[in-house]
């Protein structure tokens, strides 16, 4: 395929990123399958991939061996060969290495594979690939990291980090800026979505792992406060990863970072991979007004599992405390597009952002991305409404802001607020900047009349959901004010 691209352009023409690491998708379980059997296959590379009609196979079994083989002879080939194979041997990171290098070959002119990048790749400042898409390039670097230690454990972790990658890449070509559809996470949680803002409490939560031992024992441990919480898992049979992650989540919410540091730094003692440990960290920075410190640990985590939104979105609010608002709007971006679950968290995100640097109409396109089906619409819909009563755009502005919330269910006190503040905006605008009969805000045209008898209609609204009764007196003065003058 490579070498028909080749003489049909003229040049070296890759493979598209998508396709690329379709196909790769498509033959991780027969690298998974080896492995399960105790084989490695060692000498991997493009031409052992073959396409047959609509299916991906893994051909040539010649390199394949036993891992705890000593003695037969290895091949490889050079560029693709992991560095550690001449005097360690192959094992399964070796063979995850040789995919990682596969792909750099599908999907770019790698020029220099088997020379100056023999045992790294080229710096992504200068690599088109990688600075279109960093998830991509991430996972390439932990696939090819130099200690095997560092790569992905086993064929099916880096098979759905890939499909992860894969669903960033597919969404940001087609390039929409709308997610089509959302997809389940093994590792996290959906963002929680009370209100517009994002903090600790409202990142996705971590799944917890079912095949910890103490999973039984965590599932029929009573709720209680934080505090009793922590007492509890304190007696717990086993010190589990799931035990500690449990604590430091007790200990989150009683503001006991303290216990957090303690829980994270034992887990990381055990196992300096343990990213879910460090993901508690940036938790805990976020807490605590650190959002540098949170940004290093989410970062760090981004790096772990490339393929999942929660790191990138994590690492966008600690951005975006800190004030690193380019890349906090990227972020938010790549989430927003790429499922439907993590849209709404993002789109306020990149509201915000806009919102701060007063590009209102990027801010509205930004909340138009919530989709109707989500039980988040009816906030961005009042966000959107607040936003354009704010920007001081004249009549246009303000019926859209009313049309926003039109048909959406929101607190009728809340609704009556906000029709108040619309019309009372809307009368000021045709007093000083002269009546507008062609434009109508809701049903009511722009005209001095129609403004005042519309904030008249508001303020009677508001005054019979207001139940305070000297508040309630104030609004019905405030409507027999607006009320426009009749003759008799």
């Amino acid at each position: 395929l490579l070498k028909q691209r080749m003489r049909k352009s003229g040049r070296y023409d890759p493979i598209p990123a998508d396709q690329a690491l379709a196909y790769v998708i498509e033959v991780l379980p027969a690298f998974q399958y080896l492995h399960d059997l105790g084989l490695v296959y060692c000498d991997f590379k493009p031409d052992n991939l073959i396409q047959v009609g609509d299916m991906l196979k893994l051909i040539d079994l010649g390199g394949v061996r036993r891992i705890d083989d000593e003695d037969s002879a290895i091949f490889g080939t050079v560029g693709y060969q992991a560095p550690e194979v001449a005097f360690q041997g192959t094992t399964v990171a070796s063979d995850i290495y040789t995919i990682g290098r596969t792909l750099v070959v599908l999907m770019m002119e790698f020029r220099g594979y088997q020379s100056t990048y023999i045992d790294s790749l080229p710096p992504a400042p200068s690599t088109p690939l990688f600075q279109r898409y960093d998830s991509l390039y991430r996972l390439l670097l932990k696939a090819c990291a130099l200690s095997p230690d560092d790569r992905f454990a086993s064929a099916d972790e880096m098979r759905v980090q890939m499909l992860g990658v894969l669903r960033e890449v597919v969404a940001q070509d087609r390039g929409t800026g709308r997610a089509v559809g959302a997809a389940s996470s093994l590792l996290f949680e959906e963002p929680a979505i009370e209100t517009d803002s994002l903090d600790w409490q409202t990142l996705p939560g971590l799944r917890p792992d079912p095949s910890d031992p103490q999973s039984s024992w965590l599932h029929g441990l009573s709720r209680g406060t934080p505090e009793e919480r922590l007492e509890s898992l304190s007696r717990a049979p086993a010190l589990t990863p799931e035990v500690q992650l449990e604590s430091c989540r007790a200990a989150l919410a009683a503001g006991r970072p303290d216990v957090v540091e303690a829980a994270t730094t034992t887990m990381l003692r055990a196992d300096p991979w343990e990213w879910r440990a460090v993901w508690m960290q940036g938790l805990v920075a976020l807490q605590q007004g650190d959002p540098r410190a949170a940004q290093s640990a989410f970062n760090a985590v981004y790096g772990q599992v490339p393929g999942e939104l929660a790191p990138k979105l994590a690492l966008a609010c600690a951005c975006e405390g800190s004030g690193e608002l380019d890349v906090a709007e990227n972020l938010y971006a790549a989430c927003a597009r790429t499922d439907a679950n993590f849209t709404p968290a993002a789109a306020f995100g990149m509201a915000r952002i806009r919102g701060g640097r007063h590009d209102d109409d990027g801010a509205v396109q930004a909340l138009d991305l919530v989709p109707p089906t989500s039980r988040a619409f009816a906030l961005a819909r009042q966000a959107r409404a607040d936003l354009l009563t704010r920007s001081g755009a004249g009549v246009p502005a303000l019926s859209q802001a009313w049309a926003s919330v039109d048909t959406v269910l929101m607190d009728p006190r809340e609704r009556a607020r906000l029709d108040v503040r619309i019309f009372r905006m809307g009368l000021d605008e045709v007093v000083h900047r002269g009546e507008q009969p062609a434009l109508h805000i809701g049903a009511h045209p722009a005209t001095v009349r129609g403004m005042r008898e519309a904030l008249e209609t508001s303020l009677r609204q508001l005054a019979r959901l207001t139940p305070e009764r000297g508040d309630r007196v104030a609004l019905v003065d405030q409507a027999n004010e607006a009320r426009p003058w009749t003759l008799r």
